[in-house]
This record gives C-alpha cells, structure tokens and sequence, in this order.
C-alpha cells in the first residue's frame, strides 16, 4: 500500500529555471492562545517538464522523488492562467 502523497495549491512567483518552477505556497492557522489568523508562505522548487507554467499562474504541484536537491515537487496541473 502506497502512501498518499502531499499537494499544495500554489502561485508561481518564478520561472526564470530550465523545467523548474517556485510556488509560493500560503497557510492561514488560528493561534491556539490569542485567537487570530496567522499567515505563514513557503516557497517550493517543483519541477516543470514541459515549461507550461509562468509567472502568476495558479497551479497544483505534487510530492515526488528528489530531481536535485532542493527539488521534490512536481507540477500536476494548472488550474488557472495569469492574464
């Protein structure tokens, strides 16, 4: 049985690399004491085969096997263009 792999949903903030992509990836938790929303972002390297997915683009990347060393994410699918 196979281990469900994780997915995040992403914006792109840059595609300058050769098939590799940086999502910015946001999660909102509620502090436990004072009860506000705290925003944290981390930036993931995933890999981009085709180079479909540019600056502003909305997209979902999936965890995989290292392709280098900070790279295990690839990309899944884009859910929306940037204009």
């Amino acid at each position: 049985m196979e281990a469900r792999k994780k997915t995040f949903n992403g914006i792109v903030v840059s595609d300058k690399m050769d098939k590799t992509i940086v999502v910015e990836v946001t999660n909102r938790t509620l502090h436990p004491l004072y009860k506000k929303y705290v925003t944290s972002t981390k930036k993931l390297k995933a890999h981009d085969e085709k180079n479909d997915a540019h600056i502003g683009d909305t997209v979902v990347i999936e965890e995989c096997r290292h392709y280098s060393k900070d790279k295990c994410w690839r990309l899944i699918q884009i859910v929306e263009r940037a204009r």
